[in-house]
């Protein structure tokens, strides 16, 4: 058993883990979704409603696959979810300056966005995923 996993695995890189899983997941359904609504429904633009569709849905495999990498502790999967979050940030902040019920949803997107970067940038998940100077000497800061 390597030392990776003899020690237990931080909550904070599990609840990024989940923060990425749960918004990939969302990107999946929400291009799936379009998907189906173009190919079924009536929208106006139906090529564009199933390209905008799978296009959302290939995206959501990006988080999804960092949400994996973290639960395994491994160091390339903080890259594309610290990706993930700031570019979350964007819709955030449209939906932030739309009116009505939008703007819930953009200040729900924009918590979770940053809870998301607040945990990635954690020295304890670097250490746990071996980023860093505490990750490349196992942890010892006397050296």
């Amino acid at each position: 058993m390597s030392s990776d996993e003899a020690t237990p695995r931080p909550s904070r890189l599990t609840a990024a883990a989940a923060v990425c899983a749960a918004e990939g997941l969302a990107l999946v359904a929400g291009g799936l979704f379009m998907l189906v609504m173009g190919i079924a429904g009536d929208p106006d633009s139906s090529s564009a409603a199933e390209t905008g569709g799978v296009t959302l849905a290939l995206l959501g495999v990006i988080p999804l696959a960092a949400a994996r990498g973290l639960l395994l502790r491994r160091a390339w999967s903080r890259g594309p979810a610290i990706i993930t979050q700031l570019v979350a940030l964007i819709p955030a902040w449209t939906l932030l300056r739309a009116t009505g019920v939008l703007i819930p949803l953009g200040i729900v997107l924009a918590a979770v966005a940053v809870a998301g970067l607040v945990l990635l940038v954690n020295p304890a998940t670097a250490q746990a995923l071996g980023i860093g100077a505490a990750g490349a000497r196992g942890g010892d800061s006397s050296l």
